[in-house]
């Protein structure tokens, strides 16, 4: 298979992806978007069932994608991606999966072609996360979640 019939995604390294290919490679799980805490002692990231208060978490979208900077000032900017960053992604994020030299997962949807395989595989969280709102970060801890891992297909 030459170059020009072979994803870009596995001929561009994420530094070389125009903008369009970039944000294509976000599958929409909003697991990036749930809060997480840090173990300061290991710098080990737990992920919680929190979500940032800008989540849709019916349809996992950003309401407000355009100004989330603005929004949510502590919203993590992942381009340029960096290893500090990547290790605040989920290991099933595309992002963090070509940075570290790995392929897509068969769910993800430029690999799939449906973006209703994220929803089949189990990676979104659309239906399993709570907003932020009037949750005190104190209390986060009670809602952390570990994730299978899913089934190859």
């Amino acid at each position: 298979m030459s170059d020009d019939t072979q994803p870009f995604w596995e001929t561009l390294s994420l530094d070389e992806m125009s903008d369009e290919q970039w944000e294509s490679l976000c599958d929409g799980c909003g697991r990036c978007c749930l809060q997480k805490l840090e173990d300061e002692d290991t710098g080990e990231v737990w992920f919680t069932r929190v979500s940032c208060r800008q989540l849709d978490r019916r349809t996992c979208r950003c309401r407000d994608y355009a100004r989330r900077f603005t929004e949510v000032p502590d919203c993590l900017s992942v381009r340029p991606l960096t290893e500090e960053k990547s290790g605040w992604l989920p290991d099933t994020c595309a992002y963090r999966k070509l940075y570290r030299g790995e392929p897509l997962d068969w769910w993800h949807p430029l690999v799939s072609g449906r973006r209703e395989s994220v929803m089949e595989a189990g990676i979104s969280v659309a239906g399993s996360c709570v907003s932020e709102t009037g949750i005190p970060v104190s209390k986060y801890f009670h809602y952390l979640v570990h994730w299978d891992k899913p089934a190859d297909n």
